[in-house]
């Protein structure tokens, strides 16, 4: 929903490498109206083009909104979904002057977020903008753009102290965003500062080390708050439809020189997880890269590599010889790089033809045989041809991706990648044995 942002700051590498992409795809939609498949099948794989346009195209950073009063933390919320300084926290005053969408960023990406006024504030902001109140500075800027997600917050210690003004506000935020954008976004609630509650010695985070009547006591604290929040919320029926999660978390970091000094961070995956399942896809490349949980990286690569596997095969289905072996190629190369900008790295098209050259003759060489093998089964047998063409190329792409996801998302080594590629290859020989219906074989579910 919100606005598409670029990286200004992207290498010319990254940016010739996304024109590449967005090349071959055009390439291969020219070539969807000759594949000998239903409609539906057709339908399938644009639907399939149109995931790997959004993922390796146009990725942008999620917008988050985050609504709470002063001393909620907010901008210890940011840091926690970064590992990292990005926001100043404030310790005694408010910190946010205004109400203002600005992007924080990390090496590894931005995200957008509506840091607020806090509301209820009960002294000047540090940077003072002019508004009659809180909500009003936040209103202004809803108007420029709508969240993803709405992130609403409450210290846990004070879950039952005047929270119903808190959910006043909520819901003028919720019917500006509805009056200016026709969209209600999903509510997250989240209890801050856990880490307080009693007993306040017992470290969450580090629950396996902790006595475990302790921990038990301070969990059943938070379920406690987890318990009224909701409740609280779900009273409202202008706030309770759009509320998804309600947890208790611990953000606390410190920093010394800007570098982690002590991390007591608990529950952030679960929260990162929420917030990934919630958004659209335009945002969630960046948010995996930023919030680097390993299971999520995982899953969109997983996706990715899928539904390129059914693209090539697609391709592979073409009845002219040779036509595909340059789409499939460059495809399977711009999976690679995806998977690789998934973990971290920048998006770099030529190094990810260097990752298949290292991996040696049974992907380098071997593709070349293998393209020439499924150009000439078509040449001799062009209706069952096309058929054994795009197993062949669903299964290799497959296992390119497997190679992949080892080496960028679980650090193996090259070897071990080789070792990947060839189990996933061999499992999928081994599944397509019996020809598959076309609609099977483009399925990425």
């Amino acid at each position: 929903m919100a606005n598409d942002v670029r990286d200004p700051d992207e290498s010319d590498d990254a940016k010739k490498t996304r024109e590449l992409i967005a090349e071959n795809i055009r390439r291969i939609e020219e070539m969807l109206r000759f594949l000998p498949l239903s409609d539906g099948a057709v339908a399938d794989l644009r639907t399939k083009i149109a995931l790997l346009r959004t993922i390796l195209l146009e990725q942008r950073p999620p917008a988050f909104a985050l609504v709470g009063r002063r001393g909620a933390g907010k901008s210890s919320m940011v840091n926690a979904l970064f590992g990292a300084k990005v926001a100043e926290v404030g310790h005694v005053r408010s910190q946010t002057g205004r109400g203002r969408w600005f992007d924080h960023k990390s090496e590894r990406g931005a995200i957008s977020v509506l840091d607020t006024r806090g509301i209820q504030e009960g002294s000047a902001p540090a940077e003072a903008d002019g508004a009659k109140d809180a909500i009003a500075s936040i209103v202004v800027e809803l108007k420029r753009k709508v969240p993803d997600v709405i992130l609403f917050l409450v210290k846990a210690t004070e879950a039952d102290s005047a929270i119903d003004a808190d959910l006043d506000a909520l819901e003028r935020v919720y019917a500006e965003i509805e009056r200016e954008h026709r969209f209600r976004p999903p509510l997250v609630a989240i209890a801050t500062h856990c880490d307080v509650l009693e007993p306040k010695a017992t470290r969450l985070h580090c629950a396996d080390e902790e006595p475990k009547e302790e921990v038990d006591e301070k969990i059943a604290r938070v379920a406690e708050v987890e318990h009224h929040l909701e409740t609280k919320i779900k009273e409202r029926g202008k706030l309770g439809p759009h509320l998804v999660w309600t947890r208790g978390v611990s953000t606390y970091l410190s920093f010394k020189d800007d570098a982690v000094r002590a991390d007591e961070r608990w529950r952030i995956d679960e929260l990162v997880t929420t917030l990934f399942k919630h958004l659209p896809d335009a945002g969630r490349g960046t948010f995996v890269r930023i919030a680097r949980v390993r299971g999520l990286q995982e899953e969109l690569a997983s996706n990715l590599t899928r539904a390129t596997a059914a693209i090539c095969a697609g391709v592979a289905a073409l009845p002219i010889p040779v036509a595909d072996v340059i789409p499939i190629t460059t495809m399977q190369v711009s999976l690679i790089a995806g998977i690789a900008w998934l973990s971290g790295r920048p998006l770099d098209r030529k190094a990810a033809a260097e990752f298949l050259g290292a991996m040696g003759a049974n992907v380098g060489a071997g593709f070349a045989l293998r393209e020439g093998a499924r150009a000439l089964i078509k040449f001799v047998f062009p209706g069952a041809g096309s058929m054994v063409s795009g197993a062949v190329a669903f299964a290799g792409t497959l296992a390119v991706g497997a190679a992949a996801r080892a080496y960028f998302l679980r650090g193996a080594s090259i070897e071990d990648a080789k070792r990947a590629f060839e189990r996933k290859k061999n499992e999928e020989d081994v599944a397509s044995s019996s020809p598959p219906s076309d609609r099977d074989r483009w399925n990425i579910n």
